[in-house]
C-alpha cells in the first residue's frame, strides 16, 4: 500500500534556488510602487526621531566596495531603527565639486580655456548631475531605501546659500582672514589642499648635511636638510635658546652644531680629528649672521622652540616660505616670506640659476652646486614617508601663497568640549580626533580652481578685502535664487546691493574674489540640511570611513561648533577600509578589485548585505571570492531554514490554529522562551551596531536550535500526525512564531529575501514585512530550563555515541537505534520533568534508563518492525504500519486502501 499520500508533506511556492540578481530588482521596483520608503515615514510620524545623517561621497564614476560598506551599514541602522517605531528619514547626499570633476572633462576632451568660466561651470554641473544619477540607481541596487527623488546635493541653489551663510556666521565672530601662509600646494593641480586632502606614500628624499660659514669668522654652521630644494628661498638659521651648543675643530675646519647630536653628525659626515673647542646654550647665537653659499646674503640666526636634538644637527635650516614652523618663527622675527617657486612647481627668477627647472628636477643640480662650493659635508638617500596629493597621488610641497583660513585657535577649546560630548562608539576614534584637533593649524579652505563654491568677498580700490558678515548674506540670498555662478556671470557692481559704497573705494569699484572654497567646507556644512527639512540638530549619528576622522567628522565638527558651539552630531561610528582576503589594499593596477555590481549581478545583493553583517567593520575588512561564497553557504543555510518553515504552514491559520502557550508541550515552549532571549540579545546588538553579532546569533538559532533540533524531531510529527492534532498545531504554532519573528529581524539585513518570504505566510498581511514593528519581549512563566538544558547535554552525549556506530557502518539512521541510558537519579528526573517522548525528539527506536554515578550511552542496533508510513521501528505493527499510523489513518482516511 502507497501511504505517501496519507503524509503532510511541505508544501511552498517559495523556491530553494532565490535567484537573487534578477528577483531582488522585482522586489525593488515593488518597493518604489508601493512607496514603502515614505509609507513607513507615515506610520512612524509623531514618534521620537532618529536622524542618521549621510555624509556625502563624491559624484564621479561607478561606486566601489568602500561605497556599499558604508552605504549597507546605514541601511541596517535606519531599518532597524524604523522597526523598532522611531521616525527615520534617510536623506541621501553627494559632493559634487572640485577637480576631479574639472579633471574628468578634461579627460573627455573639453579644452576650458575654449570656455568663459561661466560655461564650463555649467559642463562641471551637468556631469556632476549625471554621475549622481548613475551612482543614485547603483546605491538603489543595494537595497537601500532613502529620499532618493530629493536628495541633498552640494551644487544645489538653497544648499550653497547655506553654507554661504554659515562662512557669514564665521566672518561675524572674526575666524575668516586672507594670509599669506605656507600651505601644501599641488603642483601638479595648481592649487592649495587641506590636510584632509593630504595622503602619505614613500618616496626616495636625499639627506644633505651642508656648512653655512659664519660672517667674518672661521667656523660654519652645519645644518641637514631633505630637501634641497628649499635651499634658495633660506632666510634664517634657527637654534633653540636652551640647547647645549658646541664649537669643534676636525679634519675639514671648524662647525657648529648641537652637543647631543655631535656623534651623530661627526658619523654621518666621516669628519675626524675632533676637538670639542667651546660649548655654550643656543641663545648665544641670537643675531649671529652667516653668509648663504648659494646667493651670498648675509642672514641671521634666530631662536626657535621648534628645534629639536632628536636628529639633524640642532640648527634648523629656515624658509618661511616653505614651513609652518618656519613661518611662525619667521614673524617673529620679521623675516620676509620668498617663495622662489611658482604654481606649477618651477623655479621663479628668485631661484637664480636654477630658473625654470621643477623643483623635484633641481634637487641633484643643488645638490652639485654645494659639492661645488666646497660646503657639501655629506648627502645619502632614504625612503620615508611624504605628503602626496590624494586626488593627483603626486607628492605636495610646503609654499606660501595667499590664502583664505579659519582661525582654529579661539574655538580650539570648544573643539575640544564638543568631542568631550560626543558618544564616539569606537572608543579610539575620540582621542584621535582630539590630536587632531590639537595639532591642527588654521584651516586653508581657499582653492584655485574654477568649480566650486565662489569665496563671496568683495575688494575695495585699495585691493582689501571686504569682510562684512551681511554683504555675505545678500550674495547668500542671490545664491539662492540664482546659483552661485551668478558670480561668475556678473559684474561687482551688479552683485552688490544697490546704492553700496565703501570709504576704500571712493569711485565706486569694487573687485571680486576668484578663488573658490574647499570642498571639504561644502561638505562640513552639510547639517544645514537637517533644519531645512524640519528634523532635529544635531544629528543622532553619523557613520563613516575611519579617514572621515581628517575629514567629514573634523570639518563638520569645526562649522557646527564655529557656529552652534555644538557638535553636529551626537554619536559616530567609524569603519575600516576594504581589504583582499590577503589583506592588501584594493588597486587596479593589483588586479584585486572587487566589484559590488558584479557581486550583485552574480550573487545578489542580499549576499553582499550578509557579508557586510558579518565583519567586525570598525577594522579593516577583507573580501574575496572566499569569503562571497562563505556568505552565499550562510544565506543557503537561512534561505533552507525559511523554506522549510513556510512549507509545513501550508494549511495552518493562526486565526483559527494557534496554539496558545499554556497548552504547549515543555519543549515547544522551551522553544519560544529561546526565542524570546534571541529577540532580546538581538536588539541589544543591533541597539550596539554590532551587526556581526546580529548575524551569528540569528544564523546560529537557525541552523542548531531550529533546523537541527527543533524541526528536525517535529517532521515525524508535522507530516504523520493527523491534520488538526494538537501536536501538530503545536508544532505549527512554535514555527510560525518563529518564521514571523525571524523574518523581522533579519529584514535590517536581507530585505529582499525577508520580502519575497513575508508574502508566502499564511495570515492576513500587512503590504510589505518592512511595515512590521518589532515586538516587545515578552517574559513567560516557565520554570523547566533547567531541565532542558540537562536534557540538551545528555543529546550531545547521545549524538556522539550514535556518530561512532554510524562511523562503524553498524546504524544508517539514529531510528535503528535502541539506547541505553546510564545516568544519576537527580539527572533522569530533571529530564523526566520536561515530560516529552524522548524516543520521538532523541529520533531513536527505543530507549531505557539505568541508574549510574556518571552518564553513559549504550547504542544497539533495533530488532523491531519498520513501520511503512512514518519508517519508525516499533515492537509490533497492526498490519504493516504502527499503532499510531493506524490510529491516524482510520480517523483521517477513512476510505485509504
Amino acid at each position: 500500500m502507497d501511504y505517501k499520500e496519507t503524509l503532510l508533506l511541505p508544501k511552498t511556492n517559495f523556491p530553494m534556488r532565490g535567484n537573487l540578481g534578477v528577483r531582488e530588482q522585482e522586489f525593488e521596483r515593488t518597493w518604489e510602487e508601493q512607496d514603502l520608503y515614505k509609507k513607513n515615514l507615515e506610520k512612524n510620524k509623531g514618534a521620537k526621531e532618529f536622524i542618521l545623517h549621510d555624509g556625502p561621497p563624491y559624484a564621479n564614476g561607478e561606486i566601489h566596495m568602500g561605497h556599499a560598506l558604508n552605504k549597507i551599514l546605514k541601511d541596517f541602522i535606519i531599518r532597524y531603527k524604523t522597526m523598532k517605531g522611531f521616525y527615520a528619514p534617510y536623506i541621501p547626499g553627494w559632493d559634487t565639486h572640485g577637480l576631479p570633476i574639472e579633471t574628468a572633462l578634461q579627460k573627455k576632451g573639453v579644452d576650458r580655456k575654449k570656455y568663459s568660466v561661466a560655461e564650463f561651470r555649467e559642463m562641471c554641473k551637468t556631469y556632476a548631475l549625471e554621475q549622481v544619477e548613475l551612482q543614485k540607481t547603483q546605491f538603489k541596487r543595494l537595497g537601500i531605501l532613502g529620499e532618493w527623488d530629493k536628495p541633498y546635493i552640494t551644487l544645489d541653489k538653497e544648499y550653497v546659500s547655506d553654507q554661504i551663510k554659515v562662512f557669514s556666521k564665521m566672518v561675524e565672530k572674526g575666524l575668516i582672514y586672507k594670509g599669506l601662509k605656507p600651505v601644501y600646494w599641488s603642483p601638479v593641480s595648481e592649487t592649495a589642499l587641506a590636510e584632509a586632502e593630504i595622503e602619505y606614500e614613500d618616496v626616495e628624499s636625499p639627506s644633505i648635511y651642508v656648512a653655512f660659514p659664519l660672517k667674518d669668522s672661521d667656523t660654519s654652521l652645519i645644518i641637514w636638510t631633505t630637501t634641497p630644494w628649499t635651499l634658495p628661498a633660506n632666510l634664517a638659521i634657527s637654534a633653540h635658546p636652551r640647547l647645549t651648543y658646541v664649537l669643534f675643530s676636525s679634519n675639514k675646519g671648524k662647525y657648529i652644531v648641537s652637543k647631543t647630536l655631535l656623534d651623530d653628525v661627526v658619523k654621518a659626515t666621516n669628519l675626524t680629528d675632533i676637538q670639542v673647542l667651546d660649548e655654550f646654550l643656543g641663545e648665544k647665537l641670537e643675531y649671529k649672521t652667516y653668509i648663504h653659499p648659494l646667493n651670498k646674503k648675509e642672514l641671521p640666526v634666530i631662536l626657535g622652540e621648534h628645534v629639536l636634538d632628536t636628529d639633524g644637527t640642532g640648527l634648523v635650516h629656515t624658509a618661511p616660505g616653505h614651513g609652518e614652523e618656519d613661518y611662525v618663527v619667521g614673524r617673529k622675527y620679521n623675516l620676509d616670506i620668498l617663495v622662489p617657486i611658482n604654481d606649477k612647481g618651477y623655479f621663479t627668477k628668485e631661484g637664480l640659476e636654477f630658473e625654470g627647472l621643477f623643483y623635484e628636477k633641481a634637487n641633484p643640480l643643488i645638490i652639485e652646486k654645494l659639492k661645488e662650493l666646497n660646503v657639501l659635508l655629506h648627502v645619502s638617500y632614504f625612503t620615508h614617508s611624504y605628503p602626496h596629493d590624494w586626488r593627483s597621488k603626486k607628492p605636495v610641497i610646503f609654499r606660501a601663497t595667499p590664502q583664505w583660513f579659519i582661525n582654529l585657535e579661539p574655538i580650539k577649546d570648544d573643539l575640544l568640549k564638543a568631542v568631550d560630548n560626543v558618544n564616539w562608539v569606537q572608543k579610539w576614534g575620540k582621542v584621535r580626533i582630539s590630536n587632531m584637533i590639537e595639532a591642527r593649524t588654521d584651516w586653508c579652505i581657499s582653492r584655485q580652481r574654477l568649480w566650486g563654491v565662489p569665496i563671496p568677498i568683495f575688494y575695495t580700490e585699495k585691493n582689501e578685502p571686504i569682510l562684512d558678515s551681511k554683504l555675505i548674506l545678500h550674495i547668500a540670498e542671490i545664491f539662492k535664487k540664482e546659483g552661485s555662478n551668478a558670480w561668475f556671470m556678473k559684474e561687482a557692481k551688479d552683485l552688490l546691493p544697490k546704492g553700496y559704497t565703501h570709504k576704500d573705494s571712493p569711485n565706486g569699484i569694487f573687485t571680486k574674489e576668484t578663488d573658490t572654497m574647499d570642498v571639504w567646507f561644502d561638505s562640513g556644512t552639510s547639517h544645514q540640511i537637517l533644519e531645512r527639512n524640519g528634523l532635529s540638530f544635531p544629528s543622532d549619528l553619523y557613520v563613516e570611513g575611519s579617514d572621515q576622522y581628517r575629514g567629514w567628522f573634523n570639518s563638520s565638527l569645526t562649522t557646527s561648533v564655529s557656529v552652534y558651539g555644538t557638535a553636529p552630531y551626537k554619536s559616530v561610528i567609524s569603519h575600516g577600509f576594504i581589504l583582499d582576503e590577503n589583506g592588501r589594499a584594493m588597486s587596479k593596477s593589483l588586479g584585486n578589485t572587487i566589484d559590488p555590481l558584479k557581486v550583485i549581478k552574480e550573487s545578489g545583493a542580499d549576499i553582499l548585505r550578509l557579508w557586510v553583517s558579518s565583519v567586525e567593520y570598525s577594522s579593516d575588512v577583507r573580501i574575496g571570492k572566499a569569503t562571497i561564497r562563505q556568505a552565499s553557504e550562510t544565506y543557503r543555510k537561512m534561505r533552507n531554514t525559511i523554506r522549510y518553515m513556510l512549507s509545513n504552514l501550508y494549511d495552518f491559520d493562526p486565526k483559527k490554529n494557534l496554539v496558545s502557550f499554556d497548552k504547549l508541550d515543555n519543549l515547544s515552549k522551551v522553544m519560544l522562551v529561546k526565542l524570546e532571549e534571541l529577540k532580546r540579545e538581538v536588539y541589544d546588538a543591533y541597539e550596539k551596531y554590532k551587526f556581526d553579532a546580529v548575524n551569528r546569533l540569528i544564523t546560529n538559532y537557525m541552523i542548531n536550535d531550529l533546523s537541527s533540533f527543533y524541526i528536525d524531531y517535529n517532521k515525524d510529527i508535522l507530516y504523520v500526525e493527523g491534520a488538526n492534532s494538537s501536536v501538530r498545531r503545536s508544532a505549527q504554532s512554535v514555527i510560525y512564531h518563529h518564521l514571523l519573528e525571524l523574518l523581522k529581524l533579519l529584514t535590517p539585513l536581507i530585505p529582499h529575501t525577508t520580502h519575497e518570504a513575508y508574502l508566502e505566510m499564511p495570515f492576513e498581511r500587512l503590504e510589505n514585512v518592512y511595515l512590521e514593528r518589532f515586538s516587545e519581549v515578552k517574559e513567560y512563566n516557565f520554570k523547566l530550563m533547567d531541565s532542558y538544558n540537562d536534557f540538551m547535554n545528555l543529546r550531545d552525549e547521545v549524538l556522539k555515541a550514535l556518530e561512532v556506530k554510524r562511523a562503524n557502518k553498524e546504524i544508517g539512521k539514529s531510528l535503528e537505534a535502541n539506547l541505553e541510558i546510564h545516568l544519576p537519579k537527580a539527572l533522569k528526573e530533571s529530564i523526566l520533568a520536561l515530560d516529552v517522548d524522548l524516543v520521538q525528539v532523541l529520533m531513536v527506536s527505543k530507549i531505557t534508563f539505568k541508574e549510574a554515578s556518571e552518564v553513559k550511552v549504550v547504542v544497539s542496533v533495533s530488532d523491531g518492525f519498520k513501520c511503512e508510513r512514518c519508517w519508525n521501528i516499533v515492537d509490533k505493527l497492526d498490519g504493516d504500519v504502527c499503532s499510531r499510523c493506524r490510529e491516524v489513518l482510520e480517523s483521517e482516511y477513512p476510505n485509504h486502501k
